[in-house]
């Protein structure tokens, strides 16, 4: 006998209906089909189930590869740690291929990257340096890139182009390869860099600008408000790793080019990180859509993994 003075619910008149009236969302065409030896990476795609994260994927490989099909904008928003997973030969190649028609950078990749141009190696110890006040101090990378951003002011370029024309000269050959900035460079491939003053290990360099800083990476903000407008009817955005630099500055130049009248509607957008966070949800996955069509996915999951899987299924489908 319970000591509660509350009477159970009869469910003996509950009403209940068959399972195929009710329906269902996840259904045997949805189920994964088991691995084949010998299978391809198109294949092994094919065969991931019909859900979720997995039909996401699926929709980011097909509107890519529309997008090259049809000459819409591919724009790769990177930040600083998949510089630092290793991954340039990979978007190197993926620019190759033909799947890169720009790149928009944070400050941290932009650094990362130009120090492996220079160096063939980044990413220091901050914990060792931080208490003798070393962090952020390396001379070249200080010094090449102030100089580089101050010419791009005198110039009327913008930060990702005069670091890449600063990398013609001064990167070491046995380095770049693995150097984004070069390589896009030599293609003509735009590279944006928008920086938060401040936030980067150059500003407290003694030969930065702020007036040239602020002047080269306003320029490339125009310059990326120009390329997400050619996102329109088929282009594609990829945020990956950036949680909150490249998601505020997207949203931003999306706005921006509405309001001067442009169309831009129906494009996919996709998120990678291993960390959903709150503005790249909100302002590359969802908001861009509201009322305009198209489509935004988030995959998560470690860089080094993904965005290598990524473009091994790309080459798979060229072959």
């Amino acid at each position: 006998m319970s000591r509660y003075p509350v009477e159970l619910l009869d469910f003996s008149s509950l009403s209940t209906i068959p399972i195929a009236a009710r329906g269902g969302k996840v259904r045997m065409e949805h189920m994964a089909a088991a691995p084949e030896q010998g299978l391809t990476l198109s294949g092994w795609l094919d065969r991931l189930p019909k859900l979720l994260a997995a039909e996401s994927l699926r929709e980011i490989v097909a509107a890519l590869y529309r997008a090259r099909a049809n000459g819409r904008a591919m724009l790769w928003g990177i930040g600083g740690h998949v510089v630092k997973c290793g991954l340039a030969p990979v978007i190197v190649d993926l620019m190759e291929r033909g799947y890169v028609s720009a790149l928009a950078m944070n400050g941290a990749a932009s650094i990362h990257d130009f120090e492996i141009g220079v160096a063939g190696q980044t990413s220091e110890d901050v914990e060792a340096v931080l208490p003798d006040g070393r962090f952020g101090s390396a001379e070249e990378t200080g010094r090449e890139m102030n100089q580089a951003i101050v010419l791009a002011q005198a110039k009327g370029i913008g930060m990702g182009e005069a670091l890449g024309e600063r990398l013609s000269e001064a990167a070491n050959p046995a380095f770049a390869p693995a150097c984004l900035l070069l390589q896009a460079w030599r293609r003509q491939i735009p590279v944006t860099v928008h920086v938060a003053v401040g936030t980067d290990t150059p500003h407290t360099h003694p030969e930065a600008s702020g007036a040239a800083i602020g002047a080269a990476t306003h320029h490339d903000f125009r310059l990326f408000g120009a390329l997400v407008r050619g996102l329109n009817d088929g282009g594609i955005y990829l945020n990956v790793g950036s949680a909150v630099v490249l998601p505020e500055v997207f949203l931003k130049a999306v706005s921006a080019v509405r309001n001067l009248g442009f169309p831009l509607a129906d494009f996919t957008t996709a998120n990678f990180d291993f960390l959903q966070h709150y503005r790249p949800r909100m302002n590359v996955v969802e908001r861009p859509h509201a009322e305009s069509g198209g489509k935004g996915h988030s995959i998560t999951g470690h860089h080094e993994i993904l965005i290598p899987l990524l473009a091994a299924i790309l080459a798979d489908l060229d072959v």
